[in-house]
């Protein structure tokens, strides 16, 4: 969940960070840690946080910071927000519910779905599965980790440049099969964004449609989520939002953009899909309690392996499983996207959540603290 570091227009001379006004009822609703939790992620440096939680109680709306550096205008309680890798969340439950269907297995070859698109370098879909795809144990390249991809697309000048460019998957696809893969397929984890765009092509021969148009009809619709969109091309975040804010340059550290527009394809079905707070708290209970998936599907995204860069953590099939100081278990997912960063989990009985944005990609590690504070 490490923040995407890159730039956008050029800075200006932002307004000084001014305080969301405090939400009164935080102590007395049970939340007040974690309201000093996010005061204490924007007085470490983050413009803006935006929460919601959902339990027992009822549900608690809250903010801090600003959504705007230059105006000083507050973080919104209803914020949306590009949410990044939570996407996966979204991809998997749309696969899974097809493997109910019928419509393919987790054991099922990319090559089955996508006859000779991943060849090449040592790479090579017919020894490669959908559930390599889904648990990030396909050994495939992470695009986003290509130098000149980065450099291109999420840094600096290169970013200011290319921001409004319309990029087709195939494309990351093409970029990851430049590198030989990082191990054979199943032998461990390790976190890629390929993976996911894969998982999307699988999505759109098997619909025969915009994977977009599956999300939208398999989640975003029954469960109601208005607030839940896929941007396509689109530069703009629907209303009500906020600004997001990078720091891209790495010469110039204190340096701070904002690069609230850009076009939604450089995301697609790896990260692009825009939601808030309220709308990931429903989507991740309706989940958690079977809504979604049959409980053969619901367990087989549960079943998780090992994350060698954190023991705390693990991931299942677009899901990741997170243990707590207090040895609280909560399931969600985790998302970076240039200029923001945000987590939504929930207890794994699907009655208590929790989602947030930031809308600045640096100071990553207090996202755990916030979550903390909530479970403990």
């Amino acid at each position: 969940m490490a923040g995407l570091a890159v730039a956008a227009v050029a800075a200006t001379a932002f307004a000084a960070p001014a305080q969301a006004a405090p939400e009164p009822a935080a102590a007395a609703s049970g939340h007040g840690a974690t309201q000093r939790a996010m005061d204490a992620a924007v007085k470490a440096g983050i413009p803006g946080v935006t929460a919601q939680a959902r339990d027992g109680r009822g549900v608690w709306k809250a903010a801090a910071g600003v959504g705007d550096m230059r105006t000083g205008e507050p973080r919104g309680k209803d914020d949306r927000f590009r949410v990044g890798s939570i996407t996966k969340t979204f991809m998997a439950t749309v696969l899974l519910q097809m493997e109910a269907e019928g419509r393919l297995r987790l054991d099922d070859t990319v090559d089955h779905h996508l006859p000779g698109l991943v060849r090449g370098n040592g790479n090579d879909g017919r020894k490669i599965t959908v559930r390599h795809l889904l648990s990030h144990t396909s050994g495939l390249f992470d695009y986003l980790a290509d130098k000149k991809y980065s450099e291109t697309y999420m840094e600096g000048d290169g970013y200011l440049k290319h921001r409004y460019d319309t990029l087709p998957p195939k494309k990351h696809v093409r970029i990851a099969l430049s590198h030989r893969p990082l191990f054979k397929p199943g032998a461990k984890h390790s976190y890629s964004n390929t993976n996911y765009i894969l998982a999307g092509l699988i999505v759109e021969k098997l619909g025969k449609r915009p994977y977009e148009d599956e999300v939208r009809d398999r989640i975003i619709k029954p469960l109601g989520l208005k607030e839940t969109t896929n941007p396509g091309n689109s530069i703009h975040l629907p209303q009500p939002s906020s600004r997001g804010y990078s720091k891209l340059f790495r010469s110039q550290p204190d340096r701070i953009d904002d690069i609230t527009e850009m076009n939604g394809s450089q995301g697609w079905g790896d990260g692009d899909i825009i939601s808030s707070a309220g709308d990931l708290t429903r989507f991740y209970s309706a989940l958690l309690r079977g809504k979604l998936l049959p409980p053969k599907q619901l367990k087989a995204m549960k079943t998780t392996v090992s994350n060698p860069n954190d023991p705390s953590t693990a991931y299942g099939l677009g899901l990741q499983r997170f243990k707590t100081s207090c040895g609280t278990t909560v399931w969600g997912h985790g998302g970076g996207m240039i200029g923001w960063l945000s987590l939504a989990v929930t207890s794994e009985d699907g009655r208590h959540q929790l989602a947030f944005n930031y809308n600045g990609d640096w100071e990553s590690a207090s996202l755990k603290t916030i979550m903390e504070a909530e479970y403990c």
